[in-house]
């Protein structure tokens, strides 16, 4: 009897039109765009750079005034009202931060306040990860994502050997091409004295999700995940349920609040209690003020609809950059393709020109009103002569603004 012909497997659905996406959220957008006062204010501008630093909408420069203006004190020093106010503040927000994270067991864990990412994934290796590793353990960073996310590894390693204790760092292998993790050569470099994984969320050059779980399946159940999510919080939705990681470290400036705050998120589920060490002084109860109206400002706006329309525009200007031969893409190959299967990458573009350098591609940007990050973005490994021009999106910016960048990229070529 013949075996009946094999059905071919269904071809994975198209990726969205993006003109179709923008024009379909456009009536959420416009309002939003207009609660930003600095952006509504200089109409000629484009702000590009929103990796590096994210606009402040209204609501957040209002809380900021309010808490000043009403209630401005120490947080735990006092008993009278204002104190006691800015205490219930400080202790609120960390709720917050919890909810909005989405955290699956918000009594265990614990949230910190910082100074931003940076300063939570050094506190991370300099407070915590001593007491883990013992003689002979090796940990697993990434050497080609932000300084932020490899030097403090690196410097827990040279305070270890300082106490007669020798670590391995491990490099966090790469595919070939595309800048994503290899699971598959993790799986093959964890062993039994793996003891500690540092990853990305989103990637702050090429601009792709990392795809984190796919780490965690490669290192096993029992190896504590440290995740720099300071490009995903605030761009696009995070939910601590689905991400099987320990800490979870962002900054409060790239999610719309002011410089100088942010949170490391503590699962407290493997290994010893995270406690920062020292003596913690007084927070910045102002970031904090403003965190928690940034909070709120993007729940209320919804970080999935954020996510959706700074994707679009994203497609639309590496759609239109593929068209240019003068031009570079920085980051996955497949992603780029118009009728790609794969993930579009979201809020961040990065590219370099073939014959001008990035940091007078920047100036001649700038001139034609449009502020862009243009150096080496600083990516570990990398320096000034491996520049390239990045934008970066937020929920502000319009498709308007993204077709006429391609024109004056267009005629730069």
């Amino acid at each position: 009897m013949a075996a009946r012909p094999t059905a071919p497997p269904p071809s994975p659905p198209a990726p969205p039109d993006p003109r179709a996406e923008l024009r379909e959220l456009a009536a959420w957008q416009r309002p939003l765009r207009a609660g930003f006062p600095i952006v509504a204010g200089h109409p000629g501008l484009a702000y590009l750079d929103s990796a590096a630093t994210a606009q402040k909408p209204q609501a957040v420069l209002d809380a900021v005034h309010a808490y000043l203006t009403t209630s401005n004190a120490n947080s735990g020093r006092g008993s009278y009202p204002w104190a006691n106010a800015t205490t219930a503040l400080v202790e609120g927000a960390r709720e917050q931060v919890k909810e909005f994270l989405g955290d699956p067991d918000p009594e265990r864990s614990s949230v910190h306040f910082t100074s931003g990412a940076s300063e939570g994934l050094r506190t991370v290796a300099r407070d915590w990860l001593p007491e883990l590793l013992a003689d002979g353990d090796e940990i697993v960073v990434p050497f080609g994502d932000h300084r932020a996310n490899l030097d403090p590894w690196l410097e827990a390693r040279d305070l270890l050997a300082a106490r007669g204790v020798r670590i391995t760092v491990r490099e966090l292998p790469r595919q070939a091409g595309s800048g994503d993790y290899d699971p598959a050569a993790l799986a093959g470099l964890a062993g039994p004295r793996t003891r500690f994984v540092a990853a990305t969320h989103v990637h702050h050059v090429y601009g792709a999700d990392m795809n984190v779980h796919r780490v965690r399946e490669a290192v096993g159940p029992h190896v504590p995940i440290c995740l720099d999510a300071a490009q995903s919080v605030g761009h696009q939705p995070v939910s601590l349920a689905g991400l099987d990681v320990d800490f979870l470290v962002f900054s409060g400036h790239k999610a719309l609040a002011l410089p100088g705050t942010g949170a490391v998120w503590a699962r407290g589920a493997r290994g010893p209690a995270f406690r920062p060490g020292g003596w913690p002084g007084t927070p910045n109860t102002a970031g904090i003020a403003s965190l928690a109206a940034a909070l709120d400002w993007l729940r209320a706006a919804d970080v999935g609809r954020i996510a959706r329309w700074t994707t679009a525009l994203a497609a639309v200007l590496t759609d239109g950059l593929a068209g240019l031969p003068a031009y570079e893409v920085l980051g996955c190959r497949t992603s780029l393709a118009a009728g790609s299967a794969v993930q579009r990458r979201g809020s961040i573009v990065t590219f370099r020109h073939h014959g001008i350098g990035s940091q007078d591609l920047g100036f001649i940007l700038y001139s034609h009103g449009f502020m862009v990050r243009s150096d080496d973005h600083c990516q570990a490994g990398r320096s000034v002569r491996d520049g390239s021009v990045r934008v970066s999106l937020h929920v502000y910016n319009t498709l308007e603004e993204m077709e006429e960048l391609l024109t004056v990229l267009t005629n730069l070529q």
